[in-house]
């Protein structure tokens, strides 16, 4: 069968066409292949082009900008009660480098969840409450706006579509660690009989008072009015009780006789708390605290004394559990970080000091 002369043309000009594009791309370093290069996301010309655009990461060839990490570090400091300003630069820069850390992990576990989202509901209840924990962080509803308007949400359905992302991704690394994080009752156990000691119920003591403030009354007139309560107390003229109804400022004891239950020292403030244990049962007295003057008297002791197993057992092991689950989560992190590691590029010198 003979060919005709164009097709021969044809067949001449593909093969030169890709003698060329093999050449172009395998041999010598042609025009074509520096197009692609310049495309390809480690290229120089691609990494000068992200910095240019503020990125100063990038995860799975998603960009992490300087705007959101400068968002994250403050967050990071506030949290803990400080600023930026208070820090000398190298500190800044650790802390910098510590929320881009957190950052990475959050655009992993952002991915990942986003692949496994059918297995990870989220309810709308679940949302609300995360919303109303968010909004408590501020001081009114302005606030909390323009907080919002700074991260870029415009609106209540792009808060809560957050919040929602966020949620799924602790359930994601919740489902991922949950074999780790399980607590056996004999490991509870073994744990209760190490740490006995910690697990007691500390010295309490079970009063009742009578409070008369001093924030607006000379501090003199409220102790003389409790020291006429004490004397008609013990000329056994009128009792207790009686005085907590008719004098007591204290509304939560005042119509139980005075009354405080059981007590702990951590339960009171530290001035009342040190004269209120150091009285001998059944020995009303006159106490100074901050606050006021108190008729205050203690009808009963209990020594500091063990807490059995059962008694505590739920505290230990939700205890136990939350320290597992703060070993497993980072241990996970870790480990998600290694496995896409290749894809996780950071520019070092894009991070301000």
């Amino acid at each position: 069968m003979r060919h005709t002369k164009g097709f021969v043309i044809r067949i001449v000009l593909f093969s030169a066409l890709l003698f060329y594009l093999v050449g172009d791309l395998f041999v010598f370093d042609g025009p074509l292949r520096k197009r692609i290069q310049r495309g390809l996301p480690d290229s120089p010309e691609s990494i000068a082009a992200a910095k240019a655009q503020g990125v100063v990461a990038r995860v799975l060839h998603l960009p992490i900008l300087a705007s959101q990490l400068e968002r994250a570090t403050l967050e990071r400091l506030w949290l803990r009660g400080k600023t930026l300003d208070e820090l000398p630069p190298a500190q800044r820069r650790i802390e910098r480098l510590a929320a881009l850390d957190e950052l990475i992990d959050h655009q992993l576990l952002r991915i990942k969840t986003k692949h496994n989202a059918t297995e990870l509901p989220v309810s709308s209840a679940e949302i609300e409450d995360a919303r109303n924990l968010f909004a408590a962080r501020f001081e009114s509803p302005e606030a909390m706006q323009a907080e919002l308007a700074a991260e870029g949400i415009d609106s209540e359905k792009e808060l809560r579509l957050r919040l929602g992302a966020r949620l799924q991704q602790l359930k994601y690394v919740e489902s991922r660690i949950a074999p780790s994080i399980a607590v056996s009752d004999e490991e509870a156990r073994a744990w209760h009989a190490e740490h006995a000691a910690e697990f007691q119920h500390p010295e309490r003591i079970e009063a009742r008072h009578v409070f008369v403030a001093t924030l607006e009354r000379d501090p003199e007139q409220a102790r003389n009015l409790l020291q006429q309560a004490l004397d008609e107390l013990l000329a056994k003229r009128k009792d207790f009780a009686g005085i907590a109804a008719e004098l007591s400022e204290d509304a939560r004891s005042k119509e139980n006789g005075g009354k405080l239950q059981w007590l702990s020292r951590d339960r009171l403030p530290a001035d009342l708390s040190e004269a209120l244990f150091a009285l001998p049962i059944g020995q009303p007295t006159l106490i100074r605290s901050k606050i006021g003057w108190h008729l205050a008297e203690v009808s009963a002791r209990k020594s500091p004394e063990a807490r059995d197993f059962e008694e505590c057992r739920s505290e230990i092991i939700a205890s136990l559990q939350a320290v597992k689950r703060h070993d497993a989560t980072r241990a996970f992190r870790k480990a998600l970080r290694q496995q896409e590691g290749r894809y996780i590029t950071v520019f070092a010198d894009q991070i301000k000091e």
